[in-house]
This record gives structure tokens, sequence and C-alpha cells, in this order.
């Protein structure tokens, strides 16, 4: 039985890993995760979902905050595992660690060379992609710039958000890992070198890029919005606070970027740079997350045409 070392951290990664378990085939000898955190306004530390779903299964746990150098690495090594397999791990495998298996993969979320690095669903979304996909390749010392051992895609449609598409791709990275892994091992799967002039790059993403810039046009804001959905959240600023934006449609419509252009009971429109956008699902600061017309009915009745977002 081919023994693993497993590397990842949020939902995607659990269920390439649970995937992997209910295989049968391999053995998990240890599980790596990013350290808990704490998470919301209390401050709650919380496992990551990789390690939930390892200690069910009564697998070892290491949690190191940098792998590179640490005790915990060097446990790892002494494992004597096959290969190493990593989703969504949040670090940078050391060269040593490489060099002590046979071989290492990672399921990347991205049809690659496209959307090298941490944030590859976000950037499919903001940039306005048509498709996406989940990419098996072997690892390297270069940010996802290992050979291609599998690809697999999916469409991307209006309405889709980082949300949805993490769910269908954990999906797909998990379905595809475990039907190339076998011949992989055997030695049936040519790798293919991926083209260094059509790489781009999606690091994680900045809170000073989570806001709204008003003068872009309506579908880049709709993609930027579906793009932070439902993390890290876009946002604007409405009476100097912050007011997040979980959807939004393109409308056509004319008037200064940022400003109100048309209010009922039940809608908001807003113009940007060009066309405007029908407010659908916000949250002032402060409040939940609600409907537009639960904001119009209550914090947000006295808001008028002409008001501005933004300032």
């Amino acid at each position: 039985m081919t023994k693993l070392i497993f590397m990842g951290t949020p939902d995607f990664s659990a269920m390439v890993l649970e995937g992997l378990l209910n295989d049968g085939r391999y053995e998990i000898v240890a599980v790596v995760t990013q350290p808990d955190r704490a998470v919301g306004r209390k401050k709650v530390l919380r496992q990551t979902p990789v390690k939930e779903l390892a200690l069910a299964h009564d697998l070892p746990v290491y949690q190191p905050e940098k792998l590179s150098g640490s005790p915990e690495m060097e446990a790892v090594m002494a494992l004597g595992a096959d290969g190493i397999i990593t989703a969504a791990f949040g670090q940078f495998l050391p060269g040593k660690l490489l060099d002590s298996v046979s071989f290492a993969l990672n399921v990347h979320a991205s049809l690659l060379p496209k959307h090298r690095g941490g944030a590859p669903i976000h950037y499919a979304l903001i940039q306005g992609d048509k498709e996406t996909g989940v990419t098996i390749m072997e690892m390297v010392r270069q940010m996802d710039a290992g050979d291609m051992v599998a690809k697999a895609s999916t469409p991307i449609t209006d309405e889709d958000t980082v949300g949805t598409l993490f769910d269908r791709l954990a999906v797909i990275g998990r379905d595809l890992l475990l039907e190339a892994l076998p011949y992989y091992l055997a030695g049936k799967l040519t790798p293919s070198p991926q083209d260094e002039a059509e790489a781009t790059f999606s690091p994680n993403i900045q809170p000073e890029e989570e806001r709204i810039d008003w003068t872009q046009s309506n579908r880049e804001i709709f993609n930027h919005v579906r793009g932070m959905n439902p993390w890290p959240v876009a946002h604007t600023l409405w009476q100097g606070q912050r007011f997040k934006l979980y959807e939004v449609t393109p409308e056509a419509g004319e008037g200064e970027a940022g400003q109100v252009i048309a209010k009922t009971k039940k809608d908001l429109l807003v113009a940007t740079g060009d066309g405007a956008l029908r407010l659908k699902v916000v949250q002032p600061a402060g409040k939940p997350k609600m409907a537009i017309q639960d904001f119009l009915n209550g914090v947000g009745r006295k808001i008028e045409v002409g008001d501005s977002f933004g300032h």
C-alpha cells in the first residue's frame, strides 16, 4: 500500500483527503495543515477542516507555523512515506522535504499555467474567465510550476461565486486525483511541462483589493463582487462606514460612478463607470447580511437618488 503524507487546509483539501481515505489503496501516515486560527468577532479558535477530518480518522496531525526547519517537518520525514499529496495547503514545501519522497503531487484549482498562486478561484471570477478547472501537477521548488499530470475543466457561469466554484472544483479535484494517481504511480502517465510564456499569477487577496472601484464597468464590478463572495467579501463605503456587497446584477443606466440613480421600496440601482448595478444582497456596518429590500426598509430607508457610495 502506498504511504502518503497529506497536506492541506480548507474544505477543498478535506474533500481530496476524504477521497483518498475512502479509496482504500493508500495509507495516510500523517496530515499536515495550517495552525488553528481565531475567527469571528469573538476570536474563537477553530480547527482547519482538514484537521477535523484527520482527527475523526485517528490520523497524526502536524501544524507547523512554518515548515522549513521545523521539528514537525523532521518528524514527518522520519515516517518513510512514499509520496506527498498537497491541496490548498498554504505554505511552500522545502526542497529537503520534496527530496525525501519518491513523488509529490499538488491538486491545484486552476487550468495551469494560468492562475498560479494562492487565490486561483477568486481571480478566475474577478478576471471574467469563461472556464476554470483543476490541474494535478508535480511539485517543484518554483510556485505551481511543475509538470502537469492531469487536467479537468468546468465552465464558469454568471451564477458562480467563489463558494460555488470551491465546492465544484473540490469534487473535480478529488475525482481527478483518484483517477490519475494509480496510472501515475504505475508509470503510465507522462507529465507535460507548462508553457512559461502563458503563466499568470493569482496571489492571495490583499485587504485593499476588496474595495470596490465604482469607476469600473458594471461587468467588472459584478465579477469583483462574486469573486469575493462568500470571502473575503467586496466592500464600499456608505456614510463613511464599510458596506459589504454579496450579490449584484449588471443593468443599463447612467450617472456619476457610485451614485444612486433609482430607488424603490425593494430596489436600488447604482451607477458605475459604464452602466449600473442593481444591489441584491448587502451588509451594512454592524448589521447582518440582508436582502436589499430589508436594508431599504431598515437602516437604509433614508437613502435617496443622488446619494453616493464610496465616500
